[in-house]
């Protein structure tokens, strides 16, 4: 059953992202938030990244600055390992359905993760596009950012630029280091396009995998959290190592296996893996460890 209008399937085609309200319930976005805060109080007991994924990899990313006094849990990686009721969205959320209204009925899970900007925190998002940190066979992936908390212009909203899905695919690479962004003259020459995605919590942005995306600090009293997961459709092969990888990695979600492969022409750079916590530290230029 169709969850998307024909002018909403449109119109993410035509800017590449989409904001829709109530991609989950009231019930299921309390149970969210009560995870959630209960991993910001888990976190004051610890003054460095902790915790364990797959790969080995802390799973709590802190904020540098994080303390006791003032928590600054900035991430969680692949809380659907860790949660059940994290892996109940992930995989029941109206999100889904979405997804598969845009790119098929066959749909496996690629990962996910927590992104929160707690009050004050400095927390923010270089431009970059998610494509180039998780190359595939072709590009029918959506990054599904469901608003845990209401976003608003001042907590650090997601920022977008449409149409962009359908541009370069650009170089994440400077000097030799992968910085999991672009460079910025690019966003410069491009920023009265610039547009904010807001909006109630529980609502969610549909947003491509290669559309052009940052964020900025949260400088308001509000929390500002997101689970973020990438969906994509079923018969796409994975062309370097995942960077967020997990037990659910790869999940059929909906439909069923086809057994094939489709492909695309394209041309990028192959990212670098992070080795530390999170893509945070490649972006801040501290991925050396």
């Amino acid at each position: 059953m169709k969850k998307l209008t024909q002018s909403q399937v449109a119109q993410f085609w035509r800017d590449g992202f989409l904001v829709i309200e109530n991609a989950i319930d009231s019930e299921q976005l309390d149970k969210l938030k009560r995870v959630f805060a209960g991993w910001v109080e888990e976190s004051r007991a610890h003054a460095s990244d902790y915790g364990e994924t797959l790969d080995g990899r802390p799973r709590f990313d802190l904020q540098p600055g994080h303390s006791a006094e003032q928590p600054a849990l900035r991430r969680v990686q692949s809380p659907e390992e860790v949660s059940e009721v994290f892996a109940h969205t992930m995989r029941q959320a109206h999100t889904v359905d979405f997804c598969c209204d845009l790119i098929g009925p066959d749909l496996r899970f690629h990962h996910g993760k927590v992104n929160s900007k707690l009050p004050g925190t400095a927390t923010q998002v270089k431009w970059h596009q998610d494509f180039l940190f998780q190359p595939m066979t072709h590009h029918d992936m959506i990054t599904c950012l469901l608003f845990v908390d209401e976003v608003t212009p001042e907590n650090g909203p997601l920022e977008v630029l449409p149409g962009t899905h359908k541009g370069p695919l650009h170089s994440h690479w400077h000097n030799g280091v992968f910085t999991g962004a672009v460079d910025e003259k690019i966003i410069d020459a491009q920023k009265d396009n610039i547009v904010k995605c807001t909006g109630p919590a529980g609502a969610v942005c549909l947003m491509h995998v290669n559309l052009l995306h940052g964020s900025a600090p949260n400088l308001s009293d509000k929390p500002r959290t997101l689970y973020i997961t990438t969906y994509y459709a079923e018969d796409a092969i994975e062309l370097s190592e995942n960077h967020l990888p997990s037990q659910l990695t790869h999940e059929l979600i909906r439909g069923r296996a086809s057994g094939k492969v489709r492909c695309v022409p394209y041309e990028m750079e192959l990212p670098a893996v992070p080795k530390a916590t999170s893509f945070f530290a490649q972006q801040e230029g501290a991925d050396s460890s």
